[in-house]
């Protein structure tokens, strides 16, 4: 049999009781949920920020070209004669009228003065049957002579009148011929390579040139258009604004300037393009004929256009959108209409204000409310 005092008592109620305020306290603390985080908590994802803007944005497309020379002239020799001089160097700048070539003059001498010495005489003869005529005129009026001998000296007298007429143009063409001893530049240009030189006999029915000159200043380019931009491009046409600059490969100079000076009448059906001209001063010498060149074709300018970089486009299953950074620099998806897109810019047609900020890199890790840091921000440096 146990006895219990009140001190063994005391001691067991104690040690219940703390038993249950153990177990109590344990169950409590086990089954208290953790906190989850905040948003704000969340880390900024970094990203490159661009500001909407508005400008004037041409409407232009770019084609490739090829210089061809405003005019061409193939010189060749009309007489046949010995090629005795050469006036230029091959590559030279001409200017209309200058002489190129000179050819061997006496032969084409001799024979105009040949042509005047026989229309001398034949003046001398046809002022005798003139007279002739005359006096028999006399004779009949007097009964001595027939009016058949009269018809005969008036007759002898016309015949000789034309012979001395067919004397003058025999003359005039002999002179033809001397000029053509002498070849000058019918245009302004850039001769080529010297195809004869002084000491041949040339021909007029050589089929080689004596030299070819190319008219490079104003200058030529000709491209091609797909006829689906025909309609807008006769549109722009007829409106005058429509602008076409060229400029050779690797040059990295201003483009040269021009404007559109013919229009096919037709378009090409095996290629379904229209052939376009444009005409540019060229005085620098910058385009040069058959030199292959970038052209670009600016229809209109469109004066207040809303802009952003292609960059910040993005692609969803309703359309395009981009990201609007708000002032709590968390980001809004925005849908967007575009209107068109030139070169690495965008033109947009609605859902942009100008001066808004956007994400134009680190798209890929952003959702609606994700809160951003601009990379190009430096970070502030951790105080000791």
């Amino acid at each position: 049999m146990t006895r219990f005092t009140p001190t063994y008592a005391c001691v067991l109620v104690l040690g219940s009781a703390l038993s249950v305020a153990a177990c109590s306290g344990g169950e409590a603390q086990t089954a208290k949920p953790a906190a989850a985080p905040g948003p704000s908590a969340a880390p900024a994802v970094p990203v490159t920020l661009d500001k909407v803007i508005q400008k004037p944005m041409p409407l232009a497309f770019s084609v490739i070209g090829a210089a061809t020379a405003y005019s061409t002239v193939s010189i060749h020799a009309q007489v046949a004669g010995l090629l005795t001089s050469v006036s230029f160097k091959e590559g030279d700048e001409v200017k209309q009228g200058d002489v190129l070539f000179t050819l061997d003059r006496r032969p084409f001498e001799a024979t105009l003065h040949q042509a005047e010495a026989t229309l001398q005489r034949d003046v001398a003869q046809l002022a005798n049957a003139v007279a002739q005529a005359k006096r028999y005129d006399d004779l009949l009026n007097r009964g001595i002579a027939t009016r058949e001998q009269v018809d005969q000296m008036r007759s002898n007298a016309a015949a000789l009148e034309a012979t001395v007429n067919a004397d003058r143009a025999t003359i005039e063409s002999a002179r033809v011929q001397l000029g053509y001893t002498t070849i000058a530049a019918p245009i302004s240009g850039r001769t080529g390579m010297l195809m004869v030189h002084a000491g041949n006999l040339v021909q007029p029915t050589d089929t080689t040139p004596l030299v070819v000159i190319n008219q490079i200043s104003p200058i030529y380019v000709t491209f091609a258009i797909p006829e689906s931009q025909l309609p807008d491009f006769k549109r722009y046409m007829a409106e005058g604004t429509v602008h076409v600059d060229a400029r050779p490969p690797n040059d990295t100079g201003p483009a040269a300037s021009g404007h559109i000076t013919f229009v096919d009448n037709q378009v090409d059906p095996t290629t379904g393009t229209i052939k376009i001209k444009g005409t540019f001063p060229n005085e620098d010498r910058r385009l040069w004929p058959g030199l292959f060149v970038n052209v670009k074709v600016t229809l209109t300018t469109e004066a207040n256009a809303v802009v952003v970089p292609s960059l910040a486009l993005q692609t969803g299953q309703q359309g395009q959108y981009v990201f609007v950074v708000k002032p709590d620099q968390t980001v809004d998806l925005r849908a967007v209409t575009v209107e068109r897109t030139s070169g690495t810019e965008t033109i947009i047609k609605s859902g942009l204000t100008p001066g808004e900020t956007i994400v134009v890199d680190g798209q890929l890790r952003l959702v609606a409310g994700s809160r951003i840091a601009d990379k190009s921000t430096p970070a502030p440096k951790a105080t000791p």
